[in-house]
């Protein structure tokens, strides 16, 4: 695993971040951005191969060409063996997200999600992770999602969520084999692993996936052009009157995203903004028709 960094003004590291989420296929397995300083964000992004990663710097070149983007090798032992001790619980509505060292502090009448850090995205500590549990927290109270979708699932953090808070059933999908295992390890130690399905591969086309739909609540934290070119095939799995929680998206691709799902009849209930990144809550309607096709 390699890390590809980049340090300069917001403008820079937004373009640069863009043109990596964009590029299909893209070398980079995880995009990262983040400030850094009043003056100076951070761009972080992350490659299998040491020639996927020149791929990333040379595209972050292009794209910014003020940006002088370093490549880093990861051993393996720092992702498996990162330990969460010394970062905060995530609070997020009733939940606390946090690693064992700091679930056993949690207040009474909490849902407590263990999840220690490792190869998978989803500890909660990013914008986007706490934007679906945010819009999730907001939804489940007026709606108890039974079947649910989690797509690039990661840690499997929003699935364990759902299943924690009633829902009969969650499949997660995400199309990195290690992030899978770490997802079905989760399960187990939350308990919950009975009621989920943890499947490698793109989500909307598996067909034990196809085959579990309707949905009440599908999550989506990946990233904003696959958001959009899936929404046709996500809106087919979600039931009438069901939800859709996206994220993965700069506040600024906001609209590009919203359109192609509001343009299929779903309407926008809620958006959170966090650190740069936005979730939006979308619904369908309780009488819609089947979407149309893109």
């Amino acid at each position: 695993m390699y890390q590809i960094s980049a340090r300069g003004p917001r403008h820079d590291i937004e373009t640069a971040w863009d043109r990596l989420a964009w590029s299909d296929p893209s070398p980079a397995d995880a995009v990262d951005g983040k400030e850094d300083t009043r003056l100076t964000w951070q761009l972080s992004a992350y490659a299998q191969t040491e020639a996927a990663a020149q791929a990333c710097a040379e595209l972050i070149r292009q794209a910014a060409p003020g940006l002088s983007p370093v490549i880093e090798p990861l051993a393996d032992r720092d992702w498996v063996t990162l330990s969460l001790e010394g970062l905060p619980a995530v609070e997020a509505g009733r939940f606390i997200v946090a690693g064992s060292h700091a679930l056993t502090r949690t207040a009474p009448g909490r849902t407590g999600i263990l999840i220690e850090a490792g190869p998978a995205f989803g500890t909660g500590h990013h914008g986007t992770t706490l934007g679906c549990l945010l819009g999730y927290e907001t939804l489940r109270r007026s709606q108890r999602p039974r079947r649910v979708l989690d797509v690039g699932t990661g840690s499997g953090v929003l699935a364990i969520a759902a299943l924690k808070t009633g829902a009969d059933l969650a499949l997660g999908t995400d199309i990195d084999a290690q992030s899978i295992r770490v997802a079905r390890e989760n399960m187990a130690k939350n308990r919950v692993a009975a009621r989920a399905r943890m499947l490698t591969g793109r989500g909307a086309t598996l067909s034990r996936v196809q085959t579990a739909a309707p949905y009440d609540l599908i999550f989506a934290n990946i990233l904003a052009r696959p958001l959009t070119r899936l929404a046709p095939d996500l809106i087919r799995l979600l039931a009438p009157g069901g939800q859709i929680i996206l994220s993965g998206l700069l506040t600024r691709q906001e609209p590009l995203v919203r359109q192609a799902y509001i343009s299929r009849g779903l309407a926008l209930t809620q958006r959170i903004r966090r650190d740069g990144w936005s979730t939006l809550v979308l619904r369908r309607s309780a009488r819609s028709a089947a979407p149309r096709q893109a």
